[in-house]
């Protein structure tokens, strides 16, 4: 009996603390809800202004149910807010869309029967006769809907889908017609594009290849100019030589999820920020974000890792980094400096012959100079974490450089 009235009351003990995390719902008083459970929020990664630009966070790539992802367009917008961006492409393949068959399945009682898809894989063939018939346009006006309730805003574009080895796959951004671009030639694929003032992005560049070398195709393409840009990561890829082509053939760099499943699958249940295209924009409209691609003022971040060109990643340092002296040995004229960081970046600050030292975001820490050592953030060469020119990465070569955060 002791035993029973000791199992009873421990379980009234129990009740009544698992209360404390409950409130009465306002509206109605039968209701009680869980303090634990609050409103979803946006996770913010802030950036500072760079040389009078707003930086903005943009995803290029991305795939919802519309061609072979697993949400809607809908879905994605809301996703993308969350996740911290500002800027979404949404970008259906063009020649694959692996749920088409099922829509018309699910629809069958209002399309005519015998209705079959019939273009949704044709990445290794042509289309029939009939073209395609899916509204290419249609995702993209879904996303825009939502859009203006979060404040994004949606680039319009597609993906150019073609066997990924001898041709590649490439991102038609700011389309005005993403159901005219099809054509079976891939090349006039790119052309139609680039015909309705469309910028074009080569996509993951290394996928499923053995080097980063062109083929026969990728020769005449790039030969042609057709190609604006170049992801230099997508995904947990990165493709450090397609930096030296950046930089040769003045594209711009981008980093992108090409996300299929949801981005908490992939980054944020592992802890890790998606990944982000940084444009340096003078404001979030079309017109302008268009004008900093054209510019080639774009950073690439994927899994801490900000890559591209030195000197914008120099800018972005400097501003996102302040230095203060703090105190002057008189005896030796050396300084205590105190560097605060006022970004979302963890930075990885290397000094001559000490080890790293890791600069975490919105904090500060404290380092010695010598009497003759510079003591401005623009000046701190030494606070840098790069990899040189020509430094070796296995069998390969960095030819510009790389702030790892």
């Amino acid at each position: 009996m002791k035993k029973l009235l000791f199992l009873a009351a421990a379980l009234s003990a129990a009740c009544a603390a698992s209360a404390q995390g409950y409130y009465t719902d306002a509206y109605n008083p039968d209701i009680t809800r869980h303090t634990g459970r609050i409103a979803a929020q946006r996770a913010e990664f802030i950036l500072p202004e760079v040389n009078g630009y707003n930086v903005y966070k943009a995803d290029l790539h991305t795939h919802s149910v519309y061609s072979d992802g697993d949400c809607t367009p809908e879905f994605r917008v809301r996703e993308a807010w969350y996740d911290g961006l500002d800027v979404l492409a949404i970008t259906e393949h063009v020649e694959y869309r692996r749920h088409e068959g099922k829509m018309l399945n699910f629809l069958k009682g209002y399309v005519p029967e015998g209705t079959e898809a019939i273009n949704n894989n044709i990445i290794r063939r042509s289309a029939d006769e009939r073209g395609i018939q899916s509204d290419l346009n249609l995702p993209v006006k879904l996303a825009r809907e939502t859009a203006r309730k979060y404040g994004l805003t949606i680039i319009p574009g597609a993906e150019i889908t073609r066997e990924p080895i001898a041709y590649g796959h490439y991102n038609a951004l700011f389309t005005t017609d993403n159901n005219s671009l099809y054509a079976t030639d891939a090349l006039q694929s790119l052309r139609n594009a680039k015909a309705q003032g469309a910028l074009v992005m080569h996509n993951h560049p290394g996928w499923r290849r053995k080097s980063l070398e062109h083929p026969e195709f990728e020769v005449k393409a790039y030969g042609e100019g057709l190609i604006d840009g170049i992801e230099i990561m997508n995904g947990a890829e990165f493709y450090p030589k397609a930096i030296a082509r950046a930089h040769a053939r003045k594209l711009f760099v981008s980093a992108n999820t090409d996300i299929h499943d949801a981005t908490a699958e992939t980054y944020r249940l592992q802890g890790h920020s998606r990944n982000m295209t940084l444009i340096f924009a003078r404001n979030n409209s079309l017109e302008a974000l268009r004008e900093a691609l054209e510019a080639r003022r774009t950073l690439a971040y994927s899994f801490g890792t900000i890559a591209g060109d030195e000197q914008l990643l120099k800018d972005l340092f400097t501003a996102s980094v302040r230095t203060k002296v703090l105190h002057t040995d008189p005896s030796n004229g050396r300084r205590t400096v105190s560097l605060t960081n006022g970004s979302s970046v963890e930075y990885v600050l290397r000094f001559p012959g000490q080890n790293p030292v890791v600069l975490k975001p919105f904090s500060t820490l404290m380092a010695t100079v010598g009497r003759d050592k510079p003591s401005t953030a623009g000046d701190f060469h030494a606070l840098r974490k790069d990899v040189q020119k020509r430094a070796e990465c296995g069998r390969n070569k960095l030819f510009s450089y790389i702030y790892s955060t």
